[in-house]
């Protein structure tokens, strides 16, 4: 996530930068340096931010399971956390899915690969481009 991305995520959620640090669980101090980009946003914020703009109502389009849009096999199915908690339109926000035949194990490569996926894109209203690949 960029410096770019945090602020029009914040924006969507309709939070002040006092509202979202208390959101994040972090200082007003820390939305600021993320929103101009003299901190990197940390795992955990990301991930959360990404969740509340995906939770919000009227904020994400209804998307096909991510078995169903990468045409999952069987085999691969059955290993994935995704499947296995039938959470297809949450799958990017669960940690060791086999997206793409590959198990996804840290955040930064997870990221770039669901920045890359229709399900992700979908949820959050996402456009590919700069910042998000």
């Amino acid at each position: 996530m960029d410096a770019n991305e945090f602020p029009a995520l914040r924006q969507r959620l309709q939070k002040t930068q006092k509202e979202m640090a208390q959101l994040l669980g972090t200082s007003i101090r820390a939305v600021q340096s993320f929103e101009q980009g003299w901190r990197k946003i940390p795992a955990h914020i990301e991930r959360q931010i990404l969740f509340l703009a995906a939770m919000k109502p009227g904020g994400r389009k209804r998307t096909r399971p991510c078995w169903e849009a990468e045409r999952c096999p069987a085999s691969r199915r059955k290993n994935c956390p995704a499947w296995e908690f039938q959470v297809g339109h949450l799958c990017w926000f669960v940690s060791g899915t086999h997206c793409r035949g590959e198990v996804q194990e840290s955040w930064s490569k997870k990221m770039q690969t669901c920045r890359r996926c229709p399900v992700f894109s979908g949820n959050l209203k996402m456009k590919k481009g700069k910042g998000n690949e």
